[in-house]
């Protein structure tokens, strides 16, 4: 499939970068492709942002088909642009596609047309510490059909957004409510699949805790709301007794990309990792007796963010003394150096761009 160019004749003014909020700013063009039963996806174009027509009854509107990607890219000293692992973002979004009954893609052709789009908004990628261009491709249905079943027709798109942190607080340990009454996802679900819908189910239990002053909610499984599943935007990690734990995936966790690496990381550092289920009363009972040491998220928007105090039916847990632990800043300082280019990759993570 050919991709064709078609570039903005009037590009917008720069933004100062130091006034990003995530996800707010868009670039000057995007990347579209369409698809359509029985021939195939068609019509590849990088063309200027704007909007794009969709029919009141197109399935997506009423029966959510739609699974989405998050990445991002970076700039280096030399003002060089790498992506990181984006083969393992485009593999989720294929088994995303699965899940949803959507078309799956080709992911080498849509990571050489990212290359392209990016290279057409070379500048909008920031050269501040800490900050880079978000890449969120989406994919939904658009058929204009209203049976229950699934769309004939989607539309595959990848939007550039420059951001900086996605929390408030940075590095700096956020606080976050465990969630006791609403359930995200069960095991046989969709909790697997990047999807609008498992954001949709979350946003309450989000709003809630807003209010309380949380950053965000961590998720107990759907079945008995005993065991620890996942952050709304984040994978999680604990230090308990000397051994890093994160909960086992089991179908209705995401499997996290971030959280793949910091896996990898781990045990490339011969460090003590288990992957298990892990009780909300197992990490309260270690915070009581002190061999729980630190507790931290991992995910695409901030990639390393520690936590610094959990709040369960009432009683609040401080988290090594509300400070960042030194697993989490050694993780967090080696995947922003790799992706930065100021430390060595041995994994072959980084993809060049230009």
């Amino acid at each position: 499939m050919e991709l064709t160019i078609e570039r903005a004749t009037k590009l917008q003014t720069k933004p100062n970068w130091s006034d990003l909020t995530f996800g707010t700013t868009f670039t000057d063009h995007m990347f579209v492709m369409d698809y359509e039963v029985g021939k195939g996806w068609y019509d590849a174009r990088i063309m200027p942002y704007q909007d794009l027509p969709l029919s009141p009854a197109a399935v997506v509107l009423h029966y959510g088909q739609t699974v989405f990607e998050g990445l991002k890219a970076y700039k280096d000293d030399a003002e060089e642009i790498f992506l990181f692992r984006p083969d393992e973002n485009m593999k989720r979004m294929n088994d995303s596609c699965e899940r949803l009954c959507m078309p799956t893609f080709d992911g080498q052709f849509v990571i050489e047309a990212m290359k392209q789009l990016i290279e057409i908004e070379q500048d909008w990628v920031p050269e501040v510490d800490g900050m880079a261009l978000y890449i969120r491709p989406v994919m939904y249905a658009t058929e204009a059909h209203l049976g229950v079943s699934p769309s004939k027709q989607y539309r595959f798109i990848i939007l550039l957004s420059p951001v900086g942190s996605y929390y408030a607080e940075g590095i700096n340990p956020v606080k976050i409510a465990v969630e006791s009454q609403f359930v995200r996802a069960v095991k046989g679900g969709t909790g697997a699949a990047k999807t609008a819908g498992n954001y949709a189910a979350a946003l309450k239990a989000q709003e809630v805790a807003e209010k309380e002053g949380y950053s965000q909610v961590l998720w107990l499984d759907g079945r008995e709301q005993k065991y620890i599943e996942e952050v709304g935007a984040m994978n999680v990690f604990f230090k308990i007794d000397g051994k890093i734990v994160t909960p086992e995936l089991n179908g209705s966790i995401l499997p996290g990309i971030t959280r793949k690496s910091v896996l990898q990381l781990l045990r490339h550092w011969e460090m003590d990792v288990e992957e298990r289920r892990l009780s909300i009363d197992e990490l309260l009972e270690a915070a009581k007796n002190g061999t729980l040491e630190e507790a931290f998220g991992t995910g695409t928007a901030a990639v390393i963010s520690p936590i610094g105090e959990l709040f369960y039916k009432g009683e609040k847990t401080v988290i090594n003394n509300n400070e960042i632990g030194p697993v989490a800043k050694k993780i967090y300082d080696t995947i922003t150096g790799i992706q930065s280019g100021d430390v060595e990759d041995p994994f072959g993570w980084r993809v060049q761009v230009i």
